[in-house]
């Protein structure tokens, strides 16, 4: 692998497909790069998941080629929807879409009359 230099210390990338080897790892590791909102990101974890699975046994599971399913995954490439929908089935995971989680309120804010009779409001602490 090549090793990458930043400020001073060398660093080798990772193979991340030997970490995922359970069903919920995938689906987790999954779930986290969807959310990342870089389409490249999702196809790169796509990638990794199909090479810790097997990339020929992955392609034959979603109707594709090797060398297809390569390219479909490849950085900067745009693959179809149903092609991703096929290498995700072949994979065991589906898609879900599912409203985001609701923030936490807001501290309330507490209101103070002035002696003037105008009110403050002030931020809870």
């Amino acid at each position: 692998m090549t090793e990458i230099r930043a400020g001073g210390v060398d660093y080798s990338p990772m193979d991340i497909s030997s970490l995922l080897d359970s069903e919920e790892m995938i689906a987790e590791y999954l779930t986290a790069a969807a959310e990342d909102g870089n389409p490249d990101v999702l196809l790169l974890a796509v990638a990794e998941v199909a090479k810790a699975r097997g990339m020929a046994q992955v392609a034959k599971a979603a109707g594709l080629g090797r060398e297809s399913l390569y390219k479909a995954l490849a950085p900067g490439a745009h693959p179809r929807f149903e092609t991703i929908v096929a290498v995700l089935r072949a994979l065991g995971v589906r898609v879900v879409v599912r409203a985001p989680t609701k923030r936490k309120p807001a501290a309330r804010k507490h209101t103070a009359r002035r002696a003037s009779g105008k009110r403050e409001v002030r931020a809870a602490s």
